[in-house]
């Protein structure tokens, strides 16, 4: 897919796998060079490859070698989100949007596996399978998928996976059927086979790198996309492992042990990788949960084993008990899925279910309000002020029919961002326009330094000395969470 020698991927698989397998933050997730990444470097790669034959002494392959210089980029990338400690925001990502991204890719997984019920008659265009072909491959892929469903409830101590893989196997070499191997397809491809020796440094990238000339910019927009890609699909497939296994895994130092490898792609010669959600799965499914399980192998059946499993069977079953925010998220995260890629999926969900939550915060603001016996008027708010909510919040005041004295009481909301700021300003101004004295009650340390940093003379408004246990048991609960 990518435009490169299939050697080039096997590389990054080997250098991925064995890297993150020692030094990553997830035991038993598979990592390899996957289609999403494949499809970031098409254009980098093509790009290169056009400017390579248009130099003075023509350099052939040149978008490859542009290739390995911004695998380094991506590894000074990655690093840097696990220095920052940025992986654990896959924890934010919410659940809807999480089942629609396995919905999605099982979705994906199935599609891919149609395609392995075609062949070529003399060369041509892929057709699909017909009469003895057909039936044997439907048989094959039934063994495969009967094996592994009927295994496990005989016994757990042996991998189904791979009885099946060895059981189909020994049917097709022993009875002499014509099916489809890993050799036909290479040979589909133009090769009689791979040959290649261990990866090795690739020091000519050193002075390749004033032949990037004007495309620098294509060369770390490309990092950015490889990073965000590869780093969002690998926290995902993290996360998912996470609840299959009952365990936690560090998506920070997933992050630092791909930044290495990476690295290692680049100099070493690497296509570049990330996390394989359909082969980690296969792993720990089949009981891979230690570093030493970094590569398994997998058959067509054994693939449809695998979309039964991932797929979130009981989405069918909540989406009527669901919130409908949270079903549109689920469906649309799922389509998106096939549509395009994981990675864009995940960005669409997240965002939805970021924005439906702004609306539904935004909506539900409330200011309780009651008379206190000097005559004060308090209102209590409850919920958080943020961008979304001013709007509501302002309207809940009236400050001409107000009493000379009024209480804005926080104790059950918090200010959460500059918006709601300003909004405290203006409602605190129109009081003081009209001579009226107006008192913010109950704000945390957090919301008092967030308010006096923005404006010195919120001083002026805010009450300090507040006799009230509610307010230092509030308090202290949000210093801790804080810390």
């Amino acid at each position: 897919m990518a435009g490169v020698d299939p050697l080039v991927g096997l590389y990054g698989a080997f250098m991925m796998g064995l890297i993150t397998a020692l030094f990553g933050g997830r035991l038993g997730m598979i990592l390899g060079a996957t289609g999403a990444m494949a499809v970031v470097m098409v254009h980098l790669i093509q790009k290169g490859n056009a400017v390579g034959l248009t130099l003075d002494v023509p350099i052939e392959n040149l978008g490859l070698q542009w290739l390995f210089i911004t695998l380094l980029f991506v590894g000074v990338i990655q690093i840097s989100a696990g220095v920052f400690r940025l992986g654990k925001f896959v924890r934010l990502i919410p659940h809807p949007v999480m089942m629609g991204f396995v919905n999605g890719l099982a979705i994906v997984i199935f599609l891919f596996q149609l395609g392995l019920f075609k062949e070529r008659i003399n060369g041509g265009v892929p057709q699909w399978m017909q009469g003895n072909d057909l039936l044997i491959m439907l048989g094959l892929v039934a063994l495969t998928m009967g094996i592994m469903f009927g295994l496990p409830k005989l016994t757990t101590k042996i991998p189904a996976a791979l009885i099946a893989i060895i059981v189909v196997a020994c049917v097709t070499i022993f009875g002499n059927l014509e099916v489809s191997t890993v050799g036909s397809f290479i040979k589909q491809g133009g090769g009689t086979g791979l040959e290649g020796s261990l990866p090795t440094f690739q020091s000519q990238i050193v002075t390749l790198f004033d032949r990037i000339q004007g495309n620098w910019g294509l060369i770390l927009s490309t990092a950015f996309l490889l990073a965000a890609v590869g780093l969002i699909e690998s926290l995902m497939t993290l996360n998912l492992i996470d609840e299959m296994t009952e365990s936690r895994g560090s998506g920070n130092r997933e992050c630092v042990a791909q930044d290495g490898a990476n690295i290692l792609n680049g100099l070493f010669g690497g296509m570049g990788s990330c996390a394989m959600i359909g082969q980690s799965i296969i792993n720990v499914e089949s009981g891979g949960r230690g570093c030493l399980s970094g590569a398994i192998a997998a058959l067509v059946g054994v693939m449809f084993m695998v979309v039964i499993g991932t797929f979130a069977w009981s989405s069918f079953r909540i989406l009527h008990k669901i919130p409908v925010s949270d079903a549109i998220v689920l469906i649309t995260v799922s389509a998106v899925t096939v549509w395009q890629d994981l990675a864009i999926a995940v960005f669409v969900g997240v965002i939805m279910s970021a924005l439906v939550f702004a609306w539904e915060s935004a909506t539900r603001i409330r200011a309780r309000k009651h008379i206190k016996e000097d005559g004060t008027k308090v209102y209590e708010i409850w919920k958080p002020l943020f961008f979304g909510s001013t709007q509501a919040f302002s309207a809940k005041f009236d400050p001409k029919d107000d009493p000379e004295k009024v209480e804005i009481d926080f104790i059950e909301s918090k200010v959460s961002d500059h918006s709601g700021i300003e909004a405290l300003r203006g409602v605190a101004n129109c009081y003081l326009d009209l001579k009226k004295e107006i008192k913010f009650t109950h704000l945390s340390e957090e919301c008092i330094t967030l308010l006096l940093k923005a404006n010195p003379k919120f001083e002026e408004v805010i009450e300090r000395s507040i006799d009230d246990l509610r307010y230092y048991v509030v308090s202290d609960v949000m210093d801790e969470v804080i810390k």
